[in-house]
């Protein structure tokens, strides 16, 4: 008997379905995500396979067990057996089938078996309806192909994509689990690998699979992980003061609370998250992570999803969404963060405009400028404007020398745990081919003869005089062009601003912490505290003489790198490069970036620690720090003796200045003793 409460009738349907010989659409159609019958469950699950009266493949194996793991291998099978509990008679045949499957799987697709990838707990629960041989074989086997991402028991993409759909729907729990330095894979790792087999009960796997496999949408594990977490948000944001390690097996457990009565709800709930996000991503990874095939590698690998400031859109789905009516559905508050000149030229008819400049040319009209954001956000979804949007896409220009700021702005609004926050990947650059054919309707106010992509030479002439734009009637438009200001040189304002800010009290370490480690007989040569005006940038600090190329991920994994992280170097000019702070026990190592080549960089530059005389910040952008370098002299008039410095844009500033702080003092205090 099924041990399922259901409707006797929509049962009855389903079983003369399947005695016709129904596909995999009619039977949807009569389960309605519902879960099924005992008795019918290994028949509908080949069928929502796509494997049902599929060949033996089995057929082929040539029965020679002979893998370098092979005896591992055997281990785990026979301890899977042992904890199934199956008659002594069965547990010989069933280790042999079971040792039969997995080795003919590694043989067949040329991959070593590994203990805690994740295939034994998938088995489990194919094991336990008591299918032939053969069809165990054919189900894990799709299962594997559809549903379980690829490189999944690495960690790595799959779960910096996790870590990006967490920050979209809970930026708080995501910041402060960023905070922990725990990443998704060190505890959701097991969820991907068996489809949360490993973590829940038989009886709770069964059902969860039925709904699972009629949905048939391998990304519904990422909801279903999401649902998870954010579920576990109260319990976690109250173990700040918990080990690392305490958290992470938290989280491993939650999965366990979950109850066969459950799982409707559960599933209804990952759908619900999946329709409150942006799709751009699903064909952006469909290949990478679920594809047989690796064309689509280069494509993904060109923007990786590690280095990923939020989640991208694709400008395709922003214009459709804002077309949409569906209360459900990703309705878009778009904001247009190029130069005032350039949203002049042409920019969407809702677009709100935000001059990123701002963000360092006057930071207290920027603060404005961003609370009107919101405001207008809030004012246009109460009027039901298409305007209005609770998600909120940032667009640049698609051009490297202005998007860097977008991303200065993009972070700050992601510090506030600001939800939903996205950015249109391309920029203006591609939505302007979008639209090509329809380039007038499509965008407000467009210029072929100033706008950059229509006319290139545009972006750098004279915009001084240009002072058109849109007049319309929404309140994107009154409440905007409120705060459209006249392009600047970016580079001199950034290089101006660094130089010449006003004394501001430190933001990330307490007065407690402004100590120094004094050399004997000599003033303290190694401080934090305030980004002064008075000292000037000494040039030529950046090492550009330094060049060698180094791959990245090798050196964040060197043992001896204590610290990493991500950043952007600020150059004497002003311009920003994408790049990596590493920290040892004895030096800070600068990689930068190298352009269309994303897993390698340029080794900038080698800094000793004890070199290090000074960090600074600024109040009102704290993620921008300096480091300083020179020596101390015994003489009070004289001082510090700068040689050089360095400059970042960290996003986890705090924390950086903090390790590092804490590095060198240990330094200092090896020096002293010396």
């Amino acid at each position: 008997m099924a041990d399922v409460d259901v409707d006797s009738s929509w049962t009855v349907d389903l079983e003369t379905a399947l005695i016709e010989g129904c596909d995999f659409g009619t039977l949807r159609s009569i389960c309605n995500n519902r879960p099924i019958p005992d008795h019918l469950r290994a028949e509908i699950w080949q069928i929502c396979l796509n494997v049902a009266s599929k060949a033996d493949a089995l057929s082929s194996f040539d029965e020679l067990f002979d893998m370098p793991e092979q005896n591992e291998l055997r281990e785990d099978c026979s301890a899977l057996v042992d904890r199934l509990g199956n008659d002594e008679d069965d547990k010989l045949s069933i280790v042999s089938d079971l040792e039969s499957i997995l080795t003919f799987f590694c043989k067949s697709r040329a991959i070593s078996y590994q203990h805690d990838n994740g295939w034994l707990e998938i088995v489990q629960p194919l094991l336990s309806l008591r299918m032939p041989r053969s069809d165990i074989y054919n189900t894990f086997y799709a299962v594997i192909n559809k549903y379980i991402p690829k490189e999944c028991c690495k960690g790595g993409r799959p779960f910096h994509l996790f870590r990006l759909l967490l920050q979209y729907h809970e930026p708080e729990l995501c910041s402060f689990l960023d905070t922990k330095r725990i990443m998704p894979d060190a505890y959701a790792l097991s969820w991907f690998c068996s489809l949360f087999a490993s973590a829940c009960d038989l009886r709770v796997i069964l059902k969860m699979w039925d709904v699972y496999l009629q949905y048939a949408d391998p990304f519904l594990v990422f909801f279903l992980a999401l649902v998870i977490v954010v579920n576990a948000k109260d319990q976690v944001m109250l173990m700040e003061s918990n080990d690392k390690s305490d958290i992470i097996k938290a989280l491993l457990v939650a999965p366990g609370a979950l109850e066969a009565d459950d799982i409707e709800d559960f599933c209804s709930l990952a759908q619900y998250y999946s329709s409150r996000t942006p799709q751009s991503f699903r064909r952006d990874y469909q290949m990478p992570l679920f594809g047989m095939s690796m064309a689509s590698q280069k494509e993904e690998d060109d923007e990786p999803v590690s280095q990923a400031l939020c989640l991208p859109v694709s400008t395709a789905e922003l214009l459709q969404a804002n077309q949409m009516t569906v209360a459900d559905s990703v309705h878009y508050f778009v904001v247009d963060c190029r130069p005032a000149e350039q949203y002049n030229s042409g920019h969407l008819h809702t677009a709100f405009h935000l001059d990123a400049n701002l963000m360092l040319q006057n930071p207290a009209e920027f603060s404005v400028a961003v609370q009107a954001l919101f405001d207008t956000q809030r004012q246009a979804m109460a009027a039901g404007s298409l305007a209005g949007g609770e998600h909120l896409c940032f667009l640049g220009s698609g051009r490297e020398e202005e998007d860097q700021y977008v991303h200065m702005v993009v972070a700050n609004v992601l510090q506030r745990n600001t939800q939903y926050i996205s950015v249109a990947r391309g920029g203006y650059a591609a939505l302007h081919q979008d639209l090509e054919d329809n380039l007038s309707r499509g965008l407000a106010d467009h210029s072929s003869r100033t706008c950059i992509m229509c006319n290139p030479e545009a972006a750098g002439s004279d915009m001084e005089n240009y002072d058109e734009f849109a007049k319309g009637d929404s309140v994107v438009d009154k409440l905007s062009s409120m705060f459209k200001t006249k392009s600047a040189i970016v580079k001199e304002k950034l290089t101006n601003y660094i130089k010449n800010d006003t004394v501001t009290p430190d933001t990330h370490v307490s007065s407690s912490d402004r100590i120094g480690k004094r050399y004997r007989n000599m003033a303290s040569v190694f401080s934090i505290g305030d980004d002064g005006s008075g000292d000037e940038f000494v040039a030529g600090s950046s090492d550009e003489d330094k060049r060698d190329t180094v791959h990245i991920q090798t050196w964040l994994d060197k043992p001896e790198v204590l610290h990493s992280f991500k950043c952007h170097s600020v150059k004497d000019s002003g311009h920003m490069c994408p790049s990596h702070l590493l920290v040892t026990s004895k030096h800070l190592y600068i990689l930068r970036e190298i352009p269309n080549r994303p897993e390698y960089a340029l080794l900038a530059a080698q800094r000793a620690l004890g070199s290090v005389v000074k960090i600074t910040s600024k109040k009102r952008h704290p993620e921008l720090i300096t480091f300083k370098y020179g020596s101390s002299s015994s003489s009070p008039e004289v001082g510090l003796n700068i040689t050089g410095a360095d400059r970042f844009l960290i996003p986890r500033a705090g924390e950086a200045t903090k390790a590092i702080k804490l590095q060198i003092m240990h330094v200092l205090d090896a020096l002293d003793t010396s």
